[in-house]
């Protein structure tokens, strides 16, 4: 590689519009798709888009839509649906999309094995803002806990909380450029010692519903619903909505540990405009020039090495003209041999705002693992400055990337924030694997889901990936998903002495058939029996030479929870009511008697139990916490005037258990309930 310390990308995970993963991406991206969808009317409406919205001449239904943006599987992160419900859909999606990438590292989110920081950062949305103005959600949740559930200056210690990373947590905001500010944030963290782990990136959510825009002559969005960044129709943007994780390593690491490498930083920088510029929102030539400089000298580098350089391109008339100025000065308007390639995704799937940067990187990550560059989405003729700049050429189609005799493919991504925030990161393919390849033997491969049908899911899924052109080597899938992947209670295995083997089998298990199994390794067999009732075992060695591999990560399969409305939250809170003070010899009494049913309600309504069987759980398990136990604390005496100490909800005692005492310090117990605790009081000594 280079002498300058590099950082490797081991894993990474995604949600765009038109694709659920990065295989979707990737195949979307390679073939060109324009995934920025048009909406009916009737789709509009539904989603709450007033009449007079719709019927505006300049209205155009078009954007970079996420679909199931609304959905979440909270009960792996321990939230209860109360809370999943208020939880911002960003912090939702940056949550599943963290355990996806850590997953695809081969590391068990819930034990990453190393002191791991969080560096990401999110778009405003209406969720956020509904709640900000929602008086009926403050009164019931407090306020505090409100803005900890939809801030997104929340985003990072949420992921660090529920997954339990421990080095340091940054939300990250630089507007347009945020996601590759993050990922500089964490490569610097990384080369400087304060992590060992670094998971970067970004989320864009600002509606989880289907909308438009208002065009405005001179304005930043596009007439026709289509982005053509560096075209002679360039005419504006469109916004979509996304998220992108990368998990970062020193590179160092990454090779002695044998952990699997998707694309290797070289270097990165960060400049603002200051005030050389013609305004606070217009960009500004000689920074955006200065970061890409900056960016390849720290990887040891000129930047005329760059093959490939991923663009901000928004198609603003504005905003291409200076970048393409800024990119000549510091690459040179000519080079010798064949030109540097140039795009932008947001010809693909909009504008993502925070997640943009992000969006662009790992499209460039997967263009160097394919070897190819991916096509410009909605291209006719180049920009005329382009025209003028015969060392650099806008790929159209897919274009094979020959590796430089000697050298290595070499890409830059560019992310520009309105602000005047410049990030450049400069991209290298990975190193070639030197390793041994592991003996042939039979393999125990267990999977798990918190459901049936994710498991049926999560089996076909690897059963694809071992049917791939390349297939990964079986001890090394086995070695992943017996080391990198947390055990949930839907449980199977199969065992293989080949990845044909396993992949009949697994589709095996997809399909509900019977799995049947080659006479040897009845010891494999036997454990996986075990690990499938629930034991906890200890699992073979692997295989000499085993290491981790890419592999499908968790089939996510979450509810609707949809998403606070801005339009809902201010027309249909009522304003609070003025109420009589109680004579002061008088002290205010409970609103209503205390029997079990109103206290077990008042708990229901706080920590959304689902059903009675939540009742037997005790309080962290349902995910109650100290803030909602304060709460809950001054609900129970406002409405119930009970008076409880916060230690009762510390206690590992059931719900029940809680309900019971509660009725109890509230006077409201019969007599029957009072010998029941006396009971199980005096049993306890």
């Amino acid at each position: 590689m280079t002498e300058a310390p590099a950082v490797a990308i081991v894993g990474m995970s995604g949600r765009f519009p038109g694709a659920r993963d990065l295989g979707e991406y990737w195949e979307n991206l390679r073939s060109g798709v324009c995934s920025i969808a048009t909406f009916d009317v009737e789709e509009l409406r539904a989603a709450g888009v007033g009449p007079a919205e719709l019927a505006h001449p300049a209205y155009v239904p078009a954007k970079g839509h996420l679909a199931g943006a609304d959905r979440f599987e909270a009960e792996i992160f321990g939230f209860n649906r109360t809370e999943a419900a208020i939880l911002d859909p960003q912090h939702r999606l940056l949550l599943e999309t963290t355990w996806s990438a850590l997953e695809d590292v081969g590391y068990d989110p819930r034990h990453v094995p190393h002191r791991t920081g969080v560096y990401v950062g999110g778009s405003p949305t209406d969720h956020m803002l509904a709640a900000a103005v929602d008086r009926r959600l403050a009164a019931e949740l407090g306020p505090l806990q409100l803005r900890i559930l939809t801030d997104r200056e929340f985003l990072a210690p949420w992921v660090s909380y529920r997954l339990g990373l421990d080095g340091p947590s940054l939300s990250v905001q630089t507007a347009c450029s945020t996601s590759l500010t993050a990922v500089h944030l964490a490569a610097q963290a990384l080369l400087l010692g304060e992590c060992d782990t670094a998971v970067a990136g970004g989320v864009s959510v600002d509606s989880v519903h289907p909308r438009g825009y208002l065009y405005r002559d001179g304005g930043i969005f596009s007439p026709d619903g289509r982005c053509r960044p560096f075209d002679e129709k360039a005419a504006g943007t469109v916004s979509g909505n996304g998220v992108g994780v990368l998990v970062l390593r020193r590179l160092a690491d990454a090779l002695a540990d044998a952990d699997p490498i998707h694309a290797v930083i070289l270097g990165s920088a960060v400049t603002n405009d200051g005030a050389a510029k013609v305004g606070f929102t217009a960009p500004g030539v000689d920074s955006q020039s200065r970061a890409i400089v900056e960016a390849w000298s720290a990887a040891g580098l000129d930047p005329t090495a760059a093959q490939y350089l991923e663009m901000h391109g928004t198609a603003t008339e504005l905003g291409d003209r200076v970048e393409l100025a800024a990119t000549a000065a510091a690459v040179g308007a000519t080079r010798p041999g064949r030109p540097c390639g140039i795009g932008s995704v947001k010809s693909n799937i909009g504008h993502l705002d925070a997640a943009a940067g992000v969006a662009s990187l790992i499209k460039v990550a997967l263009m160097l693992g394919h070897r190819s560059m991916a096509p410009t989405a909605n291209a006719s003729g180049p920009h005329p400055d382009l025209a003028r700049m015969p060392g650099f050429e806008r790929i159209t189609r897919l274009t094979p990337w020959d590796r430089p005799d000697g050298g290595q493919r070499l890409a830059g991504v560019t992310g520009l924030g309105i602000g005047g925030t410049n990030v450049h990161v400069v991209l290298a393919e990975a190193p070639e694997p030197d390793r041994p390849v592991p003996p042939d033997r039979p393999e125990l491969l267990p999977i798990s889901a918190r459901t049936d049908a994710q498991l049926r899911r999560a089996a076909a899924e690897l059963a694809a990936a071992l049917r791939a052109p390349a297939p990964p080597i079986l001890a090394d899938v086995a070695y992943t998903l017996r080391s990198g992947r947390s055990a949930h209670a839907a449980r199977a295995y199969v065992v293989a002495g080949s990845t044909a083997e396993a992949a009949d089998a697994l589709e095996a298990l997809a399909e509900g058939r019977q799995v049947t199994y080659a006479g040897q390794a009845e010891e494999l067999r036997m454990l996986g029996d075990s690990w499938v009732r629930g034991a906890d075992v200890r699992w073979p060695a692997p295989a000499s030479g085993a290491r981790r591999t890419h592999l499908p990560t968790y089939p996510f399969a979450g509810e609707s929870l949809g998403a606070l409305s801005l339009t809902t939250a201010v027309t249909m809170t009522p304003a609070p009511q003025p109420v009589a003070s109680p004579p002061a010899d008088e002290p205010a009494g409970p609103a209503r008697p205390v029997t079990e049913a109103a206290v077990t309600e008042l708990l229901v309504t706080a920590l959304g139990l689902t059903g009675p069987d939540d009742l037997d759980k005790s309080y962290f398990t349902v995910g109650g916490d100290s803030l909602t136990a304060v709460h809950l604390i001054g609900r129970l005496d406002d409405d119930l005037g009970i008076r409880a100490p916060i230690e009762l909800f510390l206690e590992p005692v059931s719900l029940r258990e809680i309900v019971a005492r509660l009725t109890v310090m509230g006077g409201g117990a019969d007599d029957a309930l009072l010998a029941a605790l006396l009971d199980e009081a005096e049993s306890s000594q």
